[in-house]
């Protein structure tokens, strides 16, 4: 996965296409990613205590990666690898394909 927690994306697909969000979580097992504000489900939450109430908690369900692109300012791109250095202090770097900047 090339994208990863705290990256800022755009949904490309699904019933949230052209919504932008930020990352809280990626599930690597599965390549989904959670995204804040996108694909919100309503849960039933049970009272925790006896004289408390139930109530009805909004929650950001995974999304699959494929359906989402990263962004680089407000334009979307897609994202590669370039190594640096030599040796031992090599690096593995991701880069912005269109323009080769670092991300």
């Amino acid at each position: 996965m090339k994208i990863k927690k705290g990256d800022t994306v755009k949904v490309i697909a699904g019933k949230d296409k052209g919504k932008t969000g930020t990352i809280l979580i990626t599930l690597r097992g599965t390549d989904q990613v959670v995204i804040e504000g996108i694909n919100v489900a309503k849960r039933h939450q049970k009272n925790k205590r006896s004289r408390s109430q139930g109530q009805i908690v909004e929650k950001s369900m995974p999304i699959h990666a494929s359906n989402v692109s990263l962004m680089e300012g407000d334009k979307v791109v897609r994202a590669g690898y370039v190594f640096e250095g030599e040796g031992e202090k090599r690096k593995k770097v991701r880069i912005s394909k269109a323009t080769g900047k670092k991300i």
